[in-house]
């Protein structure tokens, strides 16, 4: 494998992954920004908290418009919570919220199942089982808690 297949192989990974999260209520539609920038937020929240829009724009590289629309998203459903930087009352500093969201409980325990069985096509169970094995072992030692480093 290059680096070429795993970067296509990440993207369709994570397709899988959009796939597999449940509608929020009321439904896609009702809210603007991706699933995808929703999680890149929120993973980068949980790994720098009090952090202002700017600067998870930075570090995600998304446009400062689709973080404050994936923050926004994240606190109505009680994911993450806002407060004024004490050094500069004009900035509100995001954080997960201290307490699990019903919304955020419900993403967590939905399974990859369907959404990978439909990615897969006709595989058979033992090839299903296979595919999710591989994928415990990748999450297990390349957990979003020590990601790769990118060169720079």
């Amino acid at each position: 494998m290059n680096g070429v297949d795993l970067f296509l192989l990440g993207r369709t990974l994570m397709k899988i992954g959009e796939t597999a999260m449940p509608e929020p209520e009321g439904g896609a539609a009702r809210y603007g920004g991706s699933t995808r920038s929703v999680l890149i937020v929120a993973s980068d929240l949980a790994t720098h908290p009090d952090s202002a829009v700017g600067e998870i724009a930075a570090r995600t590289g998304l446009p400062q418009s689709q973080v404050s629309t994936a923050v926004a998203r994240l606190k109505e459903a009680g994911a993450v919570i806002t407060a004024p930087d004490p050094a500069d009352r004009r900035r509100l500093l995001v954080r997960q919220a201290p307490h699990l969201s019903g919304r955020v409980a419900e993403v967590r325990a939905t399974t990859i199942d369907d959404a990978l069985a439909a990615a897969l096509g006709d595989s058979t169970p033992e090839q299903l089982e296979e595919v999710t094995g591989a994928l415990d072992v990748l999450a297990r030692h390349l957990s979003p808690r020590t990601p790769a480093r990118p060169r720079p």
